[in-house]
């Protein structure tokens, strides 16, 4: 009996480690993804640009986005942005969806220059770009990343 019950117990124990390795594995398998983007927009004390974006991270995953960017602030203007981001490391993309808090600097007469900092969570955002337009202003609000 002693050996049927060293026998089991090694099966049980083989399953159980067979069942937790994978998911342990896939956990600590991180990805950087990159987004390029174009916003068009204005503002006068509220912000409001859209646009369309397209991420592709290091692991093969790629998406095309949709993207709303509202603000508040000290800001006049009207703009076209194009430009390139770049996330902190996420597990997959679908942890790149949803809304981020951004602080951002704006600046341009006929060249216009745009740079963003992102957070959601455990995950960030860096924006920089630039375009054509009149526009200067500093705001606080949200960036939302969606699927398109």
């Amino acid at each position: 009996m002693n050996r049927q019950f060293f026998r089991y117990l090694s099966i049980v124990s083989l399953a159980i480690v067979s069942w937790f390795a994978p998911q342990s594995a896939s956990a600590e398998s991180l990805t950087s993804c990159t987004m390029t983007y174009n916003l068009s927009g204005f503002s006068f004390i509220y912000k409001q640009y859209d646009g369309i974006g397209n991420i592709s991270c290091s692991n093969g995953e790629r998406a095309q986005v949709a993207l709303a960017s509202k603000s508040v602030g000290f800001t006049l203007g009207k703009s076209e942005i194009q430009g390139t981001g770049v996330f902190s490391e996420v597990r997959n993309l679908n942890e790149i969806y949803g809304s981020y808090a951004a602080f951002e600097g704006h600046a341009g007469a006929t060249k216009s220059v745009d740079a963003q900092v992102l957070t959601r969570g455990e995950i960030s955002l860096a924006l920089s770009g630039n375009g054509r337009g009149v526009d200067i202003g500093v705001t606080i609000g949200a960036l939302t990343i969606s699927r398109r």
